[in-house]
């Protein structure tokens, strides 16, 4: 098998390790992060260093590609962006757990996550980093943009058109031939019967517009997202190996 990383060692980490091992595709090596020490243990593998670190690693360990595991839709643009910077012609994988299904004729780009019982049915796109949570459902001819994610136990009807670095929050249920727009929230547990356009926070049941969201507004609360969001240079970013 070949030999991947993984780009961030936190709980979201944990779970796309576990749809490589269940995949049985890559053999992962270990973590890169940013925000952890070097030879911290993360489910028995370890934090090899930082994105600065990759041409090091890629010569060490042999590695093939990678994938970032980062909820964040934007915090994970970053981070690609950083990955591209440092090794240009780096190779991004897809995660996809044996429990997940890919419906006929989906065409799917790199960088994707599909978690336990997701679906994908047939004949979507899904571009590139994206992710299709636990037991989320994409129905068929849907479209999600790079970058744009599906938490757990979203259903989307068929026809859905997802915009760049949108996110549908828990359990949200969609109705068929719905568009949202780039950098758009749709809160937990709502539901969906209107288009709705870019940059907006919007939930309830029907959905209705909140206020409006800037770009890479944190959406994903926690102290590293929020101190990730943050960042104008990933150069704030001290390279935690001796080479």
């Amino acid at each position: 098998m070949q030999n991947v990383i993984i780009f961030g060692a936190s709980g979201h980490g944990s779970v796309v390790l576990d749809c490589l091992e269940k995949e049985a595709k890559y053999n992962v090596i270990g973590f890169v992060d940013s925000f952890k020490e070097k030879g911290t243990k993360i489910n028995g593998y370890q934090v090899l260093g930082s994105e600065f670190d990759l041409p090091f690693l890629i010569n060490r360990f042999n590695i093939v590609g990678g994938i970032i595991a980062i909820g964040d839709n934007w915090i994970r643009k970053k981070i690609a962006d950083r990955i591209i910077k440092v090794v240009p012609n780096f190779s991004f994988v897809n995660a996809v757990h044996p429990e997940a299904v890919i419906g006929k004729d989906v065409l799917l780009g790199c960088g994707n996550v599909f978690m336990p019982g997701a679906i994908v049915n047939a004949n979507s796109i899904i571009h590139d980093f994206c992710i299709v949570n636990t037991n989320s459902s994409l129905g068929h001819d849907g479209i999600m943009d790079s970058y744009s994610s599906l938490a757990p136990s979203v259903c989307a009807g068929g026809n859905l058109k997802l915009g760049r670095f949108s996110a549908i929050s828990l359990g949200v249920n969609i109705v068929n031939g719905i568009e949202i727009g780039q950098h758009t929230v749709i809160g937990a547990g709502s539901l969906v019967v209107d288009h709705f356009g870019d940059n907006v926070i919007a939930y309830g049941s029907p959905a209705r517009i909140v206020r409006q969201r800037t770009i890479g507004e944190p959406y994903l609360s926690t102290p590293k997202k929020k101190q990730l969001s943050k960042l104008e240079s990933f150069k704030e970013i001290e390279s935690n190996l001796s080479i």
